[in-house]
């Protein structure tokens, strides 16, 4: 499989600094502010953005990301109003779409791609989309510059992660929890010898995500694999102001001379 452009940026970044992907729900707070929301999170380090498709019935989300992806809805916001937002939108930071099988099959692949083309989408994390099904989307992504993100589960015995990260591409989504996003996420004790096994298997960098909201978890996973994925804290952080979200950016930020 030829690497796309997205798994080699991220492993330069990785090289450099901790990588830090954060996660909005597109149009929880209209889609006319996603620009500087994308903005601001530029301006604090992402190394890349997830850009979260509201869904009726998200099994991996939280009561914070949850209640974004109805507020969004309420806003009137569609899939189809995201793509036209986003081909109007300039960053220079690569997003990935995050989304549920059922939005983007029903939106249709080709046409999406289509749509995507001159864009900064460079991914597509689909969690519950199953590996085994992959096929069902991987060979229309082969044409394109679109990685498609493998998550591993806590769950995932050696073989398994083996086989996960083999073919993977832009950087392995690490999940630290059995559960759904948010604030009352609890860690398990073996979740760091987890991560340290996932990171020496993997050959593309490994992202801890789900339940990361603290300056001292952005910190910890930070030290044990290649970054974080950060989403509910961003996303009730921006449900109050732009101003509350730089705050908690801000605390959140990730310097190398914090995991010295």
């Amino acid at each position: 499989m030829a690497r796309s452009s997205f798994t080699t940026y991220m492993s330069q970044q990785a090289v450099e600094k901790p990588l830090f992907v954060p996660y909005i729900m597109a149009g929880a707070n209209g889609l006319s502010r996603l620009q500087a929301e994308i903005d601001l999170l530029v301006s604090y380090g992402a190394t890349a953005i997830e850009i979260g498709i509201p869904f009726s019935d998200p099994v991996a989300d939280g009561p914070i990301i949850q209640q974004a992806g109805i507020q969004a809805r309420a806003h009137g916001t569609t899939f189809k109003k995201i793509i036209q937002s986003l081909q109007q939108l300039k960053t220079d930071v690569p997003l990935i779409l995050m989304g549920y099988a059922n939005s983007f099959f029903h939106y249709g692949f080709p046409t999406l791609l289509t749509d995507l083309e001159g864009t900064a989408v460079k991914a597509l994390i689909i969690p519950d989309l199953p590996f085994e099904h992959r096929d069902l989307v991987a060979p229309l992504l082969a044409s394109t510059d679109i990685a498609l993100i493998t998550l591993i589960s806590l769950t995932s015995p050696i073989a398994r992660i083996k086989e996960l990260t083999e073919e993977a591409e832009g950087f392995i989504y690490a999940v630290t929890v059995n559960g759904v996003t948010g604030k009352d996420a609890q860690f398990s004790t073996g979740l760091d010898a987890h991560l340290q096994a996932v990171a020496q298997i993997s050959p593309i960098p490994v992202l801890a995500g789900f339940g990361i909201r603290s300056k001292a978890d952005v910190d910890r996973f930070s030290r044990i694999c290649g970054g974080v994925v950060v989403g509910s804290a961003i996303v009730a952080a921006l449900d109050q102001s732009l101003s509350e979200a730089e705050n908690v950016l801000n605390i959140l930020r990730i310097e190398k001379s914090d995991l010295m």
